[in-house]
């Protein structure tokens, strides 16, 4: 059961005395015996949603303009915008200076295998590389390194004291300039002070993390990775250029050395969710 209406709502401190904002409502739905009131932005989002979805619109195509939008569903601007805003929080649609709005191209799913972290004979790689599939040339990295000292969580991940020095090094990734990925990759001071690995002039460097501890001495033998799934900050979606409602893969690494000694911790690196997936392959005995 549904009906279409309209309900006045009272704001709060600010407005004077009778004044009120009208919020346009699509229908009351019934689930059980409460009624639930949908705003109207709500189903126009959906709408034009599952025209996207459905490839009715495209990536790259231009949605109608504000006026034809009102016309076509009889709402005013201010719902109009509130639809269009939803679609762009969820990375769906972009709006552009004199270029009006447009359906984002959609991503590429990107699979990370768990032997991205084998060495490559004669590869000029990284694992970031590997995980996109493309070459060296189509590969930039933004950066900026800064000594810290390691707090309570970072020593307990390098199992260090707290106030260890650190070189925290900040990385923003490219496929193609589009930025896919950021993390903060952190190395311990005394492994690194005064050596290519501590200069940002040398990223990105062929191999990684592993081929730069090698030129050290230090022989990596274990790598390890702890992932969860959430929200982006507002840093990761302005970063990633993704909407606040795309959900982003963190995840922390460490490189372990032959001796078992912690030798790099990146902590978190940042990927967007739906366009990610982790393959583990696990061979059994039996």
């Amino acid at each position: 059961m549904a009906f279409c209406t309209q309900i006045v709502a009272r704001v709060g401190a600010g407005q004077g005395a009778g004044e009120s904002m009208c919020t346009q409502i699509d229908a009351i739905t019934w689930n059980g015996d409460t009624a639930v009131a949908q705003p109207e932005y709500l189903r126009i989002a959906a709408e034009l949603r599952q025209r996207i979805a459905s490839g009715q619109l495209g990536p790259g195509d231009q949605l109608p303009t504000l006026p034809a939008l009102c016309t076509t569903y009889g709402v005013s601007e201010t719902t109009i915008r509130n639809a269009l805003r939803l679609l762009a929080t969820e990375g769906l649609i972009e709006t552009r200076a004199r270029a009006g709005t447009r359906v984002r191209p959609r991503p590429p799913i990107h699979r990370m295998a768990a032997d991205r972290y084998r060495s490559t004979p004669g590869a000029k790689s990284t694992p970031y590389t590997r995980d996109q599939g493309i070459g060296w040339s189509e590969y930039r990295l933004d950066k900026r390194f800064e000594r810290v000292q390691a707090d309570t969580e970072l020593a307990a991940l390098f199992d260090c004291e707290v106030g260890e020095r650190l070189l925290a090094r900040r990385f923003v990734f490219y496929d193609n300039d589009q930025p896919t990925q950021m993390s903060t990759s952190y190395v311990r001071w005394s492994d690194v002070a005064g050596t290519p690995v501590a200069d940002p002039i040398n990223e990105p460097w062929p191999g990684g993390t592993r081929a730069q501890l090698a030129t050290l001495g230090i022989h990596v033998t274990t790598i390890s990775e702890s992932f969860t799934a959430a929200m982006p900050t507002e840093l990761e979606a302005t970063t990633l250029r993704i909407g606040a409602a795309v959900p982003v893969l963190r995840y922390t690494r460490k490189h372990i050395a032959d001796t078992g000694r912690v030798v790099e911790v990146a902590h978190p690196i940042v990927r967007r969710g739906d366009t990610t997936i982790v393959d583990f392959r696990i061979e059994l005995d039996d």
